[in-house]
C-alpha cells in the first residue's frame, strides 16, 4: 500500500506503552463486510452494512472501495448526485480520484490523500477517475466513509476541505511496530487536520507481523476497527478476524462516572495488518437514511428530494456538465 510511510517509524512521536491496569475494550462483533457495487460498477466492501446503527452512530456506512487493478478502459467512478444530511470523507490508499461539486470544490487525490465534504444543506457532486487513468488503467484503492451530523447542523453551509497526506498526523507505537496516520480527532495528544462538524477520530494503522498496537481510546466514543488487508486479532480477548471483516468494541455511552480518557484498544498482527480504526461521539438521534441522503425524519427525506428535483441543493458547473 502506498500510502504515507516512513522508512523508521521510531523518529514519529509515539503512542505511549499502556499503562498497567488500564482497562481495554472488549470485542462485541466481529462481522464480516458484504461486497457490492457502487457508482458506473467499481467493486466495494460494505465494511459496516452488518452492524446495528446504534453500534455505528456517528457513521452512516463506509466502502472499502477495490482493491483492484483495472486493465486499460476499466476504471469507474461515480455520476453526479446529490447528497444532505451529512459529510463524506473519501481517502485514497492508491490510485487516483478526481472531485468536482456544485459549491465550487474540487480537486484530485493519490496515495494518501483525503477529501472531506461536508454536504449539509445540498450539493452535487462526481467523483472519478481522470481520464488518462482510465485509458490506461492501474490499481484503485480507497474507503469512502459517511459521517452524519447533529440535526442542528444538517441545513449549514456546504464545505469542502482538501488534505494532502503531508499534513496527515504520523505516529508510531512505543516500539516502533506499527505506523499510524492521523486523519482526523486526537490520539495520544496529535490531532489530524480533517475539521470534523462532529467529534470523531479516524485513522489508518499499518502493523508488522508480530506486532501490537494498543491506543488510548476516549470513553465517550465507541471504537470499530476495519481491516483492509492482512490478518491479526482484536481486543482484551484476541478476538481473530482478516481482510473484510469490522470489529466492534463495546464499553461507549451514558456509563456512570463516564470521562473522556482512560481506555485503550488492542490490535495485534499476525501479517502485515492495516486497518482503518474509527469512533466518535454518538449524535443519539433518529435516523432517516434514503439513498443520497441522510435526515432525522421521513418529511425532512420527503423535502430533500423535493428540493433537488427542483433544482435548490445546487447545479452542475457548466464547463462540467458534460465531464
Amino acid at each position: 500500500m502506498p500510502a504515507v510511510t516512513v522508512e523508521n517509524p521510531l523518529t514519529l512521536p509515539r503512542i505511549p506503552e499502556p499503562v498497567a491496569g488500564m482497562p481495554q475494550r472488549k470485542v462485541l462483533a466481529v462481522e464480516t463486510a458484504p461486497s457490492g457495487f457502487e457508482g458506473e460498477g467499481f467493486p466495494v466492501r460494505r465494511a459496516l452494512a452488518a452492524i446495528k446503527l446504534e453500534y455505528l452512530d456517528p457513521f452512516v456506512m463506509m466502502d472499502q472501495m477495490g482493491e483492484v487493478d483495472y486493465a486499460a478502459g476499466e476504471p469507474k467512478g461515480t455520476p453526479w448526485h446529490p447528497h444532505r444530511g451529512f459529510e463524506t470523507v473519501t481517502y485514497m490508499i492508491d490510485g487516483v480520484m478526481e472531485h468536482l461539486d456544485s459549491n465550487g470544490g474540487g480537486g484530485t487525490i493519490t496515495n494518501g490523500d483525503t477529501q472531506w465534504m461536508t454536504a449539509a444543506s445540498g450539493i452535487l457532486h462526481k467523483e472519478a477517475p481522470p481520464e488518462w487513468l482510465v485509458q490506461k488503467g492501474g490499481l484503485f484503492h480507497g474507503i469512502q466513509l459517511w459521517v452524519n451530523l447533529p440535526g442542528a447542523k444538517k441545513m449549514i453551509a456546504p464545505k469542502y476541505q482538501d488534505i494532502g497526506r503531508s499534513s496527515v498526523a504520523l505516529l508510531s507505537s512505543h516500539d516502533g511496530g506499527a505506523l499510524v496516520r492521523l486523519i482526523a480527532g486526537e490520539l495520544a495528544g496529535s490531532t489530524g487536520p480533517g475539521s470534523t462538524q462532529t467529534p470523531i477520530t479516524l485513522l489508518h494503522a499499518t502493523i508488522t507481523p508480530g506486532a501490537r498496537l494498543t491506543m488510548p481510546w476516549r470513553k465517550d466514543y465507541n471504537a470499530l476497527v476495519y481491516v483492509l488487508s492482512g490478518r491479526g486479532t482484536v481486543g482484551a480477548e484476541r478476538r481473530p478476524l482478516h481482510d473484510g471483516q469490522l470489529a466492534v468494541f463495546d464499553g461507549f455511552g451514558n456509563r456512570p462516572g463516564l470521562t473522556t480518557v482512560g481506555e485503550t484498544i488492542t490490535i495485534d498482527a499476525k501479517d502485515t495488518l492495516d486497518v482503518i480504526v474509527l469512533g466518535g461521539e454518538p449524535i443519539g438521534e433518529p435516523v432517516a437514511h434514503h439513498g443520497p441522503f441522510v435526515m432525522n425524519t421521513r418529511a425532512e427525506l420527503v423535502q430533500a428530494f423535493e428540493d433537488f428535483q427542483a433544482g435548490r441543493l445546487g447545479t452542475i458547473p457548466a464547463e462540467h456538465a458534460h465531464s
